[in-house]
Formats: C-alpha cells, sequence, structure tokens
C-alpha cells in the first residue's frame, strides 16, 4: 500500500464545498443556483454520498456483501430528464457532472476515483480555461481536502444535525440559513450542543425557499473562480 505521501495528488483546481447539517434543505439547489449563476467557469459538479453500514455503494440497497466489496461507486452522468441530483447539474449549466458513492467510512477508498475525474475532466476543460473549477455536495470530503469555500446550509427549525455535518461546522466560510435569523439565539436553542461561537463567529446569510442567491455568496464564489487555483484532492 503506498503511503499517503506517495499518493499522486490532483492538478491543482478551485474546489466549492456545499454542506448541510440534514437532508432535504437545498443543498444541491444551492449547487444548481451557483452553477446557473456563473456559466462561465464551466463547472465539474458532483455529489457525494456515503451510505450506511450493510448499505452497497453500488446501488444504495440493503446487501450482504462483505465489507471491502463494492465499498466505491463512481458513474459520470449523461444528460437526462431524471430526478438524480447529478443530472440536476447538468440542467444547471455544468459542462460534467459526477456522482460518488461510498459505504460510511470508505470516502478515502473513493479518493483514487475522484482524482481519475478529476484529471480527466482537466483534460477536456475548455483551452482558454487555465484550472478547473468543482463544485462539489459533501460535508465529508472535507476530511481529506481544504476548499476554496466552504458553505453549510442550516435550517433552524430542523433539529436533526449529522454527524459530518457537526465535525465540520467550525470549518464552514458561510452559514446559510434557510429559516430563522442567521446565527441567533433561535438557532442556539435548536442545537444547544453547538457551540454557540461556531455559530456567531462566521459570516451568515439568509435564503429562504424560493429566494434568489445571496447577493453577497455570488460575489465570494466570482472572487474565489478569479484567484489562483490552490486546491489539490
Amino acid at each position: 500500500m503506498k503511503s499517503p505521501s506517495a499518493i499522486q495528488k490532483s492538478a491543482p483546481c478551485r474546489l466549492i464545498a456545499i454542506g448541510g447539517h440534514t437532508r432535504s434543505i437545498g443543498k444541491t439547489q444551492l449547487v444548481c443556483e451557483l452553477i446557473a449563476a456563473l456559466p462561465r467557469a464551466h463547472w465539474l459538479a458532483g455529489k457525494i454520498t456515503q451510505y450506511g453500514h450493510g448499505v452497497c455503494a453500488r446501488n444504495g440497497r440493503d446487501c450482504d456483501c462483505a465489507p471491502t466489496d463494492h465499498v466505491v461507486a463512481f458513474d459520470w452522468e449523461a444528460p437526462s430528464a431524471s430526478g438524480a441530483d447529478s443530472a440536476r447539474f447538468l440542467r444547471a449549466g455544468a459542462d460534467r457532472a459526477f456522482w460518488l458513492r461510498t459505504k460510511q467510512g470508505y470516502l478515502a477508498e473513493g479518493l483514487p476515483l475522484l482524482r481519475e475525474a478529476l484529471e480527466s475532466a482537466g483534460r477536456a476543460q475548455p483551452e482558454q480555461q487555465d484550472s478547473l473549477n468543482v463544485i462539489v455536495e459533501s460535508n465529508s470530503l472535507l476530511q481529506f481536502v481544504k476548499p476554496s469555500l466552504y458553505v453549510t446550509v442550516l435550517d433552524s427549525a430542523r433539529e436533526d444535525f449529522k454527524e459530518s455535518a457537526r465535525l465540520m461546522l467550525d470549518r464552514a466560510d458561510v452559514l446559510l440559513f434557510r429559516r430563522g435569523l442567521a446565527a441567533s439565539e433561535m438557532a442556539g436553542a435548536q442545537w444547544p450542543d453547538l457551540p454557540r461561537p461556531v455559530l456567531r463567529g462566521r459570516p451568515s446569510l439568509l435564503q429562504r425557499e424560493g429566494q434568489p442567491l445571496p447577493a453577497p455568496l455570488v460575489e465570494l464564489v466570482r472572487t474565489i473562480l478569479a484567484a489562483p487555483a490552490t486546491v489539490s484532492v
């Protein structure tokens, strides 16, 4: 097995990571809105899903495969009318889209596939583009990569808080609230075990369902796209 220092890193890219504390709070929608707002970025968009123990990464169903079998699956999305999140990325305007699936706790085994995807997309990128612009829906990727920007979507009316989001919350650059007042006492009361300085000490924006993207977020992403690429996977 190669040591971590011997693993080939991907070429530098700009990486926007979109996470959130629970399901169905508009993480995928936020990715789509940023893609549509900045189409000249020629986005490579992706979603990373970790399934629970006993669930197969190939199809997301219960599986009795061995612990080291079927732990990783990677697919490029083809244009379609399906409701898959990665298909939505293409419809929003991404140049390419992928879906990386792993069993819970096996994301490291999926990183080589992600690197291969980045290298493949890099070879196919427009000649006038100096580096890849990547946007990924994932909390867990931050275990291995420091993105150019990490936005966490929060809904103060939803009590559930995923462990992956909890662990990465202090690395969020921006908190995007769907309901409630950003970094408010309401949010602190809903999640009493979260350190309040984590909620209060970061830039916070409010975007209710159906509202346009907050202009400060668009400008922040635009600034990142104009800066040198520094992120390697």
